[in-house]
């Protein structure tokens, strides 16, 4: 397997699990693959934060407030890696519920990861609203 087979391969699965289990308003996988070392950045589509403390709050609220995951697919557009950092852009289609109301959307997100001490670890996440 490749390098780049076993990056596409953390993407299929432990990211793909985080971002699921964060719907359903469990933020430990989430926090277990993002980097805790700054510069950590997320330009969500609903909250901002430019430090690793930041991104943790953003996964405390919406740990409070997602649940009810009845769908996520991510949709790979493009992913590449040079080294130890990589990247993926896609689109992420979501059924989940938002404080007790269901919700369906899609987000163009664009995320940044880096290898740390031998695992990917996200450092940037940009995402926002697809307009239908």
């Amino acid at each position: 397997m490749t390098e780049r087979d076993e990056f596409l391969d953390f993407v299929g699965t432990q990211l793909r699990e985080a971002e699921v289990a964060i719907h359903n308003g469990d933020a430990g996988p989430r926090r277990a693959i993002w980097s805790v070392r700054d510069p950590v950045t997320v330009f969500g589509a609903w909250m901002t934060g430019t430090t690793a403390t930041a991104a943790e709050e953003i996964f405390g609220r919406l740990e409070e407030n997602f649940t009810d995951c009845s769908s996520y697919t991510f949709e790979l557009i493009s992913a590449d890696l040079s080294g130890d950092v990589g990247y993926t852009i896609g689109y992420e289609h979501t059924s989940a519920s938002w404080q007790g109301e269901p919700r369906q959307y899609t987000l163009r997100v664009t995320q940044l990861y880096r290898r740390e001490s031998g695992a990917w670890k996200v450092f940037h996440r940009h995402a926002d609203a697809l307009e239908a």
